[in-house]
């Protein structure tokens, strides 16, 4: 028999996995975290309502933090001992016994003191690209996938992290309440304090129906600009930002930083911009400066949108043409363009519809259009006139939404 013909024994048993280690090593100490942090709101909430309630002060820790924090990562370790925890649930982990029997109190509390060495046991997986769980080993317990245990269905108020997610929704709500000085009596006995205001809606002055018209005009070309200005810009991005498209160190790059970049932009608001815009172009150029707002915001929407239509294409007919010998242009015209044109045309006229209700919101701040004009009647207290400015508003947005949903049917 050559050498190469001898095999160890074992030979047909898979080879242990690192990734396979590491993961389930993550699920537990992911399980650890989450509980460790939905003990952290709990405890916060609780402590914001009882010293509002109580001490008439707005704190959410009472104590000294790293008590709290302390206390919060022993209950947590009790909690997985215990318990099926959220954190157990969210990741999918089960600890079973594995002695075959119920397990006495002495062996959990064993594993809530092992438990404390978790973040250590990575070092098995680094050496042996094993997982060895020492805190269920040394206590009888086996740390398993949820799947691999038969869950019993129980009443919901009998399961610990059921009532623990009610506790914490219980407390957000009541934390909420007293955060934003929830008074119903005010509410229900102060109404006569906006008397002036309802006067002055139910008789409207239609002298400045003119005017109004003009700047809903306004309003309506700042958002038709911004839209398709955005639509020019993200059409081009979408396919730099699309993953299955980026091919290559370079490709690559290109899409990670464009993806970054549209993200931040995307995450400020279009007030923002209009602010920094109104700076920018000088306050004389008020409209130029909310369409630049609704601009950069549109593009940097719509270049995710289209980027996420592209990555869902078919691949198929894509390289049926790349097969016959088709350049990348043709590729893109023949493979990809009739995949996306229907997609891409619904997103567009949904931006649209989104700036023509945005650009009224971005007149608050400066950016022009009715929006800026409204403010500065609400400011003076001309809610007769006011009115008027939101009724011209409410039928534009209404006429933009009912045709922009026909026109994505017909499209869809």
């Amino acid at each position: 028999m050559t050498p190469q013909d001898q095999y160890y024994a074992g030979f047909m048993s898979k080879r242990p996995s690192w990734t396979k280690a590491l993961r389930a090593y993550r699920k537990d100490l992911g399980a650890l975290i989450a509980d460790f942090v939905v003990l952290i709101a709990l405890w916060g909430l609780s402590s914001f309502i009882w010293n509002d309630l109580v001490h008439g002060t707005r704190d959410f820790i009472s104590v000294a933090p790293w008590i709290m924090l302390v206390v919060c990562f022993e209950l947590a370790l009790v909690w997985e001992s215990f318990a099926v925890s959220p954190g157990m649930r969210l990741f999918g982990r089960r600890a079973t016994d594995d002695r075959n029997g119920r397990a006495v109190i002495g062996r959990r509390f064993l594993r809530v003191l092992l438990l404390h060495g978790l973040p250590l046991f990575i070092l098995p997986i680094l050496v042996t690209t094993r997982y060895i769980p020492w805190q269920d080993r040394l206590a009888g317990f086996r740390s398993v996938s949820a799947a691999e245990v038969p869950d019993p269905r129980k009443p919901w108020y009998r399961t610990s992290w059921m009532v623990a997610l009610a506790g914490l929704a219980v407390a957000m709500y009541l934390a909420s309440a007293l955060f934003t000085q929830v008074d119903l009596v005010k509410l229900f006995t102060n109404a006569s304090a906006t008397s002036e205001i309802w006067a002055r809606i139910v008789n409207p002055d239609w002298s400045i129906l003119g005017l109004g018209v003009r700047l809903l005009i306004v309003t309506l070309f700042m958002a038709f600009m911004a839209t398709l200005f955005g639509v020019l810009v993200a059409v081009p991005l979408s396919f730099l930002a699309a993953r299955n498209l980026a091919h290559g160190i370079i490709g690559r790059t290109i899409y990670t930083v464009l993806r970054i970049l549209m993200s931040i932009v995307r995450s400020i608001q279009p007030f923002i911009w209009a602010i920094i815009f109104v700076v920018w172009v000088r306050t004389g150029n008020a409209p130029f400066a909310g369409g630049l707002a609704l601009f950069v915001h549109s593009v940097a929407d719509l270049t995710k949108l289209y980027s996420e239509r592209l990555e869902s294409i078919d691949p198929g007919p894509v390289e049926a043409i790349r097969s016959t010998g088709a350049n990348g242009l043709q590729v893109i015209l023949y493979g990809i363009v009739p995949q996306i044109i229907n997609p891409y045309l619904s997103f567009t006229i949904y931006r649209w519809d989104i700036n023509v209700r945005m650009a009224t919101i971005i007149g608050l701040v400066g950016g022009g259009g009715i929006g800026q004009r409204l403010l500065q009647l609400t400011r003076n207290w001309v809610w007769d006139q006011a009115i008027v400015l939101m009724l011209l508003i409410m039928v534009a947005v209404w006429a933009m939404d009912y045709s922009s949903s026909r026109l994505r049917e017909r499209l869809n």
